[in-house]
């Protein structure tokens, strides 16, 4: 990922799920908030109730791979949520994707 950066902090999480804006579908929720920065910031959660750690990590990867391929196309100046439901246990690589990218859609993020 190029210009976006991961959101690391727990207030930063909490002010999007609690300000931002959101969409979701079966297999992702994505929660949106703008900063009016020059770059994006990207943040991936995975809860314990999806699966053990090697699924959790694996749909994170699915996750950032997909927001890699998309980066060009999304609008600056965002931060990010995506959080993976239940069902992305057994999703694919296609599937997320595009799922992901609906989601940004819908949300206005994608150019």
């Amino acid at each position: 990922m190029k210009k976006t950066v991961s959101i690391k902090e727990n207030k930063d999480f909490k002010r999007l799920y609690y300000r931002g804006k959101n969409v979701s579908d079966e297999l992702l929720a994505v929660y949106s908030r703008r900063t009016g920065g020059t770059g994006c910031r990207l943040g991936i959660t995975v809860s314990s109730k999806v699966g053990k750690a090697v699924v959790r990590n694996r749909i994170r990867r699915l996750i950032r791979e997909s927001y890699r391929l998309m980066e060009e196309r999304v609008s600056p100046g965002f931060d990010i949520v995506a959080v993976a439901r239940g069902r992305a246990a057994g999703a694919d690589y296609h599937a997320v994707n595009r799922s992901l990218e609906k989601l940004l859609k819908k949300s206005g993020l994608i150019k």
